[in-house]
Parts: C-alpha cells; sequence; structure tokens
C-alpha cells in the first residue's frame, strides 16, 4: 500500500500549475452520456474519481478515447445498458450524476448508491425529490437508486437546503424535460455553472445558474460540444495554504481569483500577502500567521473543503482562532492525527477551537478523508522531523501528482511502497 514519506521544513519555493476542476469534471462527463453524438472534453484531472467514473461508462458502452493525459474524446451512441453497478462505483459519491444524465436521456437509470468520503451525512433526498418533481418514479432497492419515467415535464422545484449535487443532478435531467424547470435555492459554486456551461455548450437551454434560481426550457436532443472544464478551486487553494503553512512564497498558476476570493480573504486575515493577476495568484507568507475566526459556508464563503487546512495553519498561528464546520458534522477527523503532530485543538459539536502556536514534529499518521489528507500533507511539510501518511489513496482520489508538485516546490516527500523505501528516504534526507 502506497505512503507518502514527508521530511518537513522546507518552506515552498515557485509555481505550481493547477489542474481541471474534479467536482466539475465528473458530472460533465455524466452529461456527455446525454447525446449520440462526440463529446471532447479537456483539462480533465487525472484522479483516481475520474478513472472510476470513466471505467463505469465505458461498462455502459460509452467509447472512450484519451487524446492525451487530459483530454478525452466520448461517444455514447451505442449504449445498451442502463445499470450501472460495480464495486469501483460504490467508491465514489459522483456516480449519483449518471442518475440525472441517463434518466434526461434514457429515462430510464439504475446506479449502486453513492460512497466517497466518510465525512457525514451527505443524503440524496434533494436529488430524488428533484426527479419525482419532473415525473419520475424513483425508489430504493438492493442498495440502488432506480429511476424511471415515460416522459419528463419541467417544475417548479424549491431545494429544502442548498446542496451541490442536487442542483446539477436536477438540472440534468430538467434539461430534456417538457416546458420550463424553475429551481429555487439552488448552489452557486463555480463547478455548478460550469456543468450549467457545459450543457448549454450542447444545446441546453438554462439561466440563472451561479444564483439561487436557475431556468431551464427543457429541449428535445443535445448535440456534441467541445468544452474546456474550469480550474481546480480546492487544488489551487490548497496549495496557496501550503505556502502559507510553509512559510513560503508561491505562485499558484491556472486559476480563476474569482473563484477564490474567501480564500485569499482569510490568508490576508491570518498575515500572508496576495497577489492577483488574470489567471494566477502569488502567496507569500513571511510573517508569523495570526489567529482568525472562520465559518464554511456555501460558495461564496469559505469552502468546507479548505477547513482542514485552514485549520492545520491556524494550529502553527499565533493566538486562538475558532473555526465552525457548518456542511458537514463529521469533519474533524483528522484533528487527532493533528493533535499526534503537536496540535492543540479540542472540538466541541461542529467547533474546533484551536489553541495556535504550535510546534508540529513527524509522526505516522493517516489520511480519514481526501481533503483532510492533503491537509495532514502540508501539516507533515511544517513538520520538525519526518513523517509518514497512510491512506493516500483518499488524497489521490482528487489530486494529481500531488507529491510531485510539491516536489517542484522544493519539498522533501516521495512515494513509500515499503519500509525499505521509508529507510531510504531517511537516509537521503538526514
Amino acid at each position: 500500500m502506497e505512503q507518502y514519506v514527508i521530511k518537513g521544513g522546507n518552506p515552498l519555493v515557485g509555481e505550481v500549475e493547477i489542474g481541471g476542476a474534479k467536482n466539475a469534471a465528473l458530472p460533465i462527463l455524466a452529461a456527455s452520456v446525454m447525446t449520440d453524438d462526440t463529446v471532447y472534453v479537456d483539462n480533465v484531472p487525472d484522479v483516481r474519481d475520474i478513472n472510476v467514473m470513466l471505467d463505469t461508462m465505458a461498462s455502459l458502452g460509452v467509447m472512450i478515447k484519451h487524446e492525451n493525459r487530459h483530454r478525452i474524446i466520448l461517444n455514447s451512441a451505442n449504449i445498451t445498458e442502463y445499470v450501472a453497478d460495480n464495486e469501483n462505483i460504490k467508491k465514489i459519491r459522483a456516480s449519483y450524476y449518471l442518475i440525472g444524465a441517463m434518466l434526461a436521456k434514457y429515462k430510464s437509470a439504475e446506479v449502486t448508491l453513492p460512497g466517497g468520503c466518510d465525512i457525514g451525512c451527505r443524503a440524496i433526498d434533494q436529488h430524488i425529490k428533484g426527479f419525482r418533481a419532473l415525473g419520475a418514479e424513483v425508489r430504493i432497492e438492493h442498495g440502488r437508486i432506480k429511476a424511471k419515467a415515460e416522459r419528463l415535464r419541467g417544475a417548479h422545484i424549491y431545494m429544502d437546503k442548498v446542496s451541490v449535487g442536487a442542483t446539477i443532478n436536477v438540472m440534468l435531467a430538467a434539461s430534456m424535460a417538457e416546458g420550463l424547470t424553475i429551481i429555487e435555492n439552488c448552489a452557486k459554486e463555480p463547478h455548478v455553472v460550469d456543468v450549467a456551461n457545459f450543457l448549454s455548450s450542447m444545446g441546453a437551454n438554462i439561466r440563472g445558474a451561479g444564483t439561487d434560481v436557475i431556468r431551464i426550457k427543457g429541449v428535445p436532443s443535445l448535440h456534441g460540444s467541445d468544452y474546456t472544464i474550469i480550474p481546480d478551486q480546492i487544488e489551487a487553494g490548497t496549495f496557496m495554504f501550503a505556502a502559507a503553512i510553509t512559510h513560503g512564497d508561491v505562485m499558484v498558476k491556472n486559476i480563476i481569483p474569482k473563484h477564490l476570493e474567501s480564500i485569499s480573504a482569510k490568508l490576508t486575515e491570518i498575515g500572508c500577502e496576495i497577489e492577483e493577476a488574470d489567471d494566477c495568484v502569488r502567496v507569500v507568507a513571511s510573517k508569523q500567521l495570526r489567529s482568525t475566526q472562520v465559518k464554511t459556508l456555501p460558495y461564496p464563503g469559505f469552502p468546507t473543503d479548505m477547513q482542514p487546512q485552514i485549520t492545520v495553519a491556524l494550529a502553527l498561528a499565533k493566538g486562538t482562532s475558532i473555526v465552525t464546520e457548518s456542511i458537514f458534522e463529521n469533519r474533524f477527523k483528522y484533528v487527532d492525527e493533528l493533535i499526534c503532530m503537536g496540535a492543540n485543538i479540542s472540538v466541541e459539536g461542529n467547533t474546533a477551537i484551536i489553541d495556535g502556536g504550535a510546534r508540529f514534529t513527524g509522526a505516522n499518521i493517516a489520511a480519514p478523508d481526501l481533503r483532510a489528507g492533503a491537509a495532514l500533507v502540508l501539516a507533515a511539510l511544517a513538520s520538525d522531523g519526518v513523517s509518514v501518511v497512510d491512506d493516500i489513496r483518499y488524497v489521490q482520489r482528487g489530486y494529481e501528482d500531488f507529491h510531485i508538485k510539491l516536489q517542484e516546490l522544493g519539498a522533501q516527500i516521495e512515494l513509500a511502497e515499503s519500509e525499505r523505501d521509508i529507510s531510504k528516504f531517511r537516509l537521503k534526507t538526514g
């Protein structure tokens, strides 16, 4: 089993290129089944979640070709199977996007209940509510979601809570429903807008994505498209915090600064210098970090996917900080690992109270989920001594070449598959 072995103490310095947004790519790939024409998707990240989605789509009969590592050609004209059920698809949350896409095109879909990281309750009730409002019969049997409809009709749908997944999934289904669909209390995240833009490039009629009301006039068919996915907001934010945590100087390239405003604001608040240009941002952390308070919120608030990273930074900062998690109730599982490294953090319900100024030391730690795993790697980069991070399969679900990009910024980090590899690393790094 692969591990990261890391020797901390090096400030990260240099430039890093951000890849395509995983959370946009997954529903966009699923949406490609909604046309019989060929679809070209560029800037697709090469991460495990994407590869699982592509393998599942291939099992349905989708023809998939990699033009290069990040550009994929898909054709769904010969789909013969409407049931997505294999061991791998259970491991990713985004499997449910195949329901909205196939329900729209084929009026039938059957998908194994989704998995993903264990960070708290992520119910699919709002997805089901939306599909039923459009006229589908939906039931859960034998660990699968089964949806069927003779025809889909537009409807007025109010989401009981802001949900990125449900907003996207209902938008997929409504794109080919008869008449007008109005979805209220929508998620506004950049990847919601990106999926709407992709559907529009295929001929869908969607207005209001990025606001809390989306209006969709259904069309009978969609056509092919050549589309480029937006940069990954969370990968960019992770490297921005990597600069802060290691007291480095990092230029984060191929980004959309607007998507990072809440992250940049908090970095400035804790004492970093931020320089923005059209498609890049530079983070310089030359001073002692300061404490602050942060609460995760739906976009444009501070992202829940950046909560572990800012917690690591605040554990090193001067003063007492409070981090409140308002999206998922089980997202502080990594705190015990940070405490093993020397952090002073207490968790009370959905709030972490951080007594800053810690000095991290190397330890053997394990990634409990995707974003917490990345945050623990950043903590190890700021530690005295060598750390070994287990369960890095979580990190590899969402970060392409994470250790290689960190190496290019000066980090001492390698993949290890055995105790021998770890011993070699210790000898090499002194």
